[in-house]
């Protein structure tokens, strides 16, 4: 009675080689291929700053992409970072303090 592994029954193939099983199909490709994107894991620290946080965090989409992609990235990131330090600027920002009185002129009315 014939078995019924398949195993069992595959034989040399010719030249000696043994027959590929039955559906192994192609090779599979090595999961660690040092060509592929791959997360750098940079920890981001927040920074209280929302819009801040947001372009920082918009980093990470860099550890799915091939190295040629990052430029768009990084760029698209940079272009924030610097949007939100102008807004900064824009912004009316806390009163100056007060000037110090000069004394100069108090000491010469004094005769």
């Amino acid at each position: 009675m014939p078995s019924a592994d398949p195993e069992a029954t595959a034989g040399p193939g010719p030249e000696g080689e043994p027959e590929p099983q039955a559906g192994a199909g192609p090779a599979a490709e090595p999961e660690d291929d040092p060509a592929a994107p791959a997360p750098l894991h940079v920890p981001r620290t927040p920074t209280g700053n929302a819009e801040v946080d947001a372009q920082l965090d918009r980093l990470a989409d860099v550890d799915h992409l091939a190295t040629d992609g990052h430029v768009e990235v990084y760029e698209d990131v940079h272009r924030g970072l610097r949007d939100a330090l102008t807004a900064l600027d824009a912004r009316p920002g806390p009163p100056a303090p007060p000037t110090p009185y000069s004394n100069s002129n108090s000491n010469s009315n004094r005769s």
